[in-house]
C-alpha cells in the first residue's frame, strides 16, 4: 500500500474543520513534501516525524513521500498534524496494518524521542469527532479535556509506539472518563469585607440579575475585594455552560485545566493590555479576556488606565455576548457573555473626597481623569456605586458581614423567578420582552418620567434602570415594579453618575 488517508482538524475560531491528512510514497529520490496551505510550524513537522519515527523503532521510507493536508484553500497551523504524518507514513509503509484506521481521527505533536506533547484545542476538535462519528486518538495530556466532550470515545496515548501498538491490535486501550463533575469550587467569602453596606447590596443585585458593575472610591477601600468575591455569589455553572466556558477555554494557549473545570472563569486582565488581549484576534484570531470570561466575570481593577480605544472595544460584547473578529484571510466569532465589574479611583493621586483632605488635584485634572471613560461605555454599565472610605471607628467597630452562602441562596431564588417568569436574566431582557415583565406601577412610572426629565437619560440608560429595579424587586419576592424599587436603581446608578 503506498497511499494511507487519515482524519485530523483545523482550528477555525470555535470551529475545528475535518482535515484528510494524505500520505503517498513513490519511488524516485527521497523527498519529503508537505502541501495544503501549511504554516511554518506545520511545515517543520517533517524533522520532528522523521526524527520521532526513527526513534521509536521504526523504518523511515527512502522514497519520495508526499503529505497532502486537503481542503487545500485551507490555514493549517501548529503541531497538532504530528501525529496523524506520521501514522500515515508508517501505514502507507506497511509497518502498520489497520483495517479501520478511517474509524478514527489523529491530533498529537511529536518530540524527537516519540512522546507526545499536549495540542491546543482538544476539546473543539472531540466534539467536531464525535459528530462525525469517530474516536479521537490525541496525547494523553489532552484527553481529559477532550473527555468533556459528552458520548465522545477518546483514547490517550503518551507516545507514537503506543499509538502504533494499539492500532496493530497489539495493546489495548480504554476510552478516557470524563473529569467528574464535583464539588462547587472554594470561592472568597464575602463576610470577609467590612461594612460597605452599599456596595454589598449593589453585588447581590448585580449577581441576581447578571448587571455590570462600576465600583469608585480610594485606594484600600476594598473594591477589589468586593469584586473577587462576585463569583461565589453566582450560582454553580451548568453542565452546558461548563462545556461552552470549557471550549472557549482550550482554544486559549493556556489551555483547559480539569482542576477548574466547574469554576466560574474571573479574569482580571492587566491595564496595558491591549484591544487584541481583551477582545481577541491575531493572524490566527484566538480568544480574547471577555471570551475567557464567558459566563463568569471579567474584572477590570484602575479602569481609567486603560487605554481608551481598548476600552472602546468593550461597547458591542457588552450588548450582544458574542465578539466577530474579521481578518483579510479569516473570520472567526467568539461567545463573550460576562459579566463586567470595573473599579477606580475618583482622581488621579485617588483621594478626591477623602476626609484627610489629602488630595491636590485640580478640577481639570480630575475631570480630565474620568473624561478617559466614554459616555457610551458608562451608560452601558448598570450599577455605579461608591465606595467610601472607612473611618477608624467603623473599620475597628465592624463586625464579620453576611457570609457568601446566605447571599447565594438568595440570589439563587430571585433567579430562579426570572429563569420561570421570562426564561432569561433581567440583564438580558429586550424589547417587547423587556416591557411585559418588567411592569410598574403608577407611583413607579411616575418616578422614571421625572428621572427622564431631571438627569437626562438615554432610552438605554432608562431600560437599564427598569432591568435593576425589576432583580431589586425579585430579590424581595415582589410581583410588580414599585416606587421603592426604581428609587434604589436611580440612586444605584446616579452616584457615580453625578461624579464622571
Amino acid at each position: 500500500m503506498t497511499l494511507a488517508v487519515l482524519h485530523c482538524r483545523a482550528l477555525q475560531g470555535m470551529q475545528a474543520p475535518e482535515v484528510a491528512v494524505e500520505v503517498h510514497l513513490a519511488n524516485g529520490l527521497p523527498a519529503f513534501n508537505i502541501v495544503g496551505l501549511p504554516e511554518a510550524e506545520v511545515k517543520e513537522s517533517r524533522e520532528r516525524v522523521r526524527a520521532a519515527i526513527q526513534t521509536s523503532g521504526f523504518e523511515f521510507p527512502a522514497r519520495r513521500i508526499t503529505v497532502n493536508l486537503a481542503p487545500a484553500d485551507l490555514p493549517k497551523d501548529s503541531g497538532r498534524f504530528d501525529l496523524p504524518i506520521a501514522i500515515g507514513i508508517l501505514q502507507a509503509s506497511g509497518q502498520i496494518k489497520c483495517d479501520d484506521i478511517s474509524r478514527y481521527e489523529f491530533a498529537g505533536e511529536l518530540a524527537l524521542g516519540g512522546e507526545l506533547r499536549p495540542v491546543r484545542g482538544a476539546l473543539a476538535m472531540a466534539c467536531q469527532c464525535h459528530a462525525a462519528g469517530r474516536a479521537f486518538v490525541l496525547p494523553a495530556d489532552s484527553a481529559a479535556e477532550a473527555a468533556v466532550a459528552e458520548g465522545a470515545r477518546i483514547y490517550g496515548v503518551a507516545s507514537l509506539l503506543q499509538a502504533c501498538a494499539y492500532l496493530n491490535g497489539l495493546q489495548p486501550l480504554e476510552p478516557v472518563a470524563a473529569p467528574a463533575f464535583g464539588m462547587l469550587p472554594n470561592y472568597p467569602d464575602l463576610a470577609d469585607v467590612k461594612g460597605q453596606s452599599v456596595a454589598r447590596g449593589a453585588l447581590e443585585i448585580a449577581a441576581a440579575g447578571g448587571h455590570s458593575l462600576l465600583l469608585m472610591g480610594p485606594p484600600g477601600t476594598g473594591k477589589s475585594m468586593l469584586a473577587s468575591r462576585l463569583p461565589g455569589l453566582l450560582p454553580p455553572l451548568s453542565a452546558e455552560e461548563a462545556l461552552e466556558s470549557a471550549a472557549v477555554q482550550s482554544l486559549a494557549s493556556q489551555g483547559f485545566r480539569a482542576a477548574s473545570w466547574r469554576a466560574r472563569p474571573f479574569r482580571a486582565p492587566h491595564h496595558t493590555a491591549s484591544a487584541v488581549a481583551l477582545v481577541g484576534g491575531g493572524s490566527d484570531p484566538r480568544p480574547g479576556e471577555i471570551s475567557l470570561a464567558h459566563h463568569g466575570v471579567l474584572f477590570l481593577d484602575e479602569l481609567p488606565e486603560f487605554d481608551r480605544k481598548v476600552l472602546e472595544v468593550l461597547r458591542e460584547p457588552l450588548e450582544s455576548g458574542v465578539i466577530h473578529i474579521s481578518r483579510a484571510a479569516r473570520q472567526a466569532s467568539f461567545p463573550a457573555r460576562f459579566q463586567l465589574v470595573a473599579a477606580m479611583n475618583p482622581c488621579p493621586c485617588g483621594y478626591h473626597g477623602h476626609p484627610s483632605g489629602r488630595c491636590h488635584c485640580t478640577p481639570e485634572q480630575v475631570a480630565r481623569y474620568r473624561g478617559k471613560i466614554s459616555g457610551p461605555l458608562l451608560d452601558r454599565i448598570d450599577l455605579h456605586v461608591e465606595v467610601p472610605t472607612l473611618t477608624a471607628e467603623e473599620l475597628l467597630s465592624a463586625s464579620a458581614g453576611e457570609s457568601s452562602e446566605s447571599v447565594r441562596r438568595r440570589v439563587l431564588q430571585a433567579r430562579e423567578r426570572q429563569w420561570r417568569r421570562q426564561g432569561v436574566l433581567n440583564a438580558a431582557l429586550q424589547g417587547e420582552q423587556l416591557e411585559r415583565h418588567c411592569g410598574a406601577d403608577a407611583d413607579a412610572l411616575a418616578i422614571l418620567a421625572k428621572a427622564l426629565q431631571q438627569l437626562g437619560l438615554s432610552a438605554r440608560a432608562y431600560h437599564r434602570i427598569l432591568r435593576v429595579s425589576r432583580s431589586i424587586a425579585d430579590l424581595q419576592d415582589a410581583e410588580r415594579i414599585s416606587r421603592n424599587h426604581v428609587l434604589q436603581a436611580i440612586q444605584l446608578r446616579r452616584l457615580a453618575r453625578e461624579d464622571i
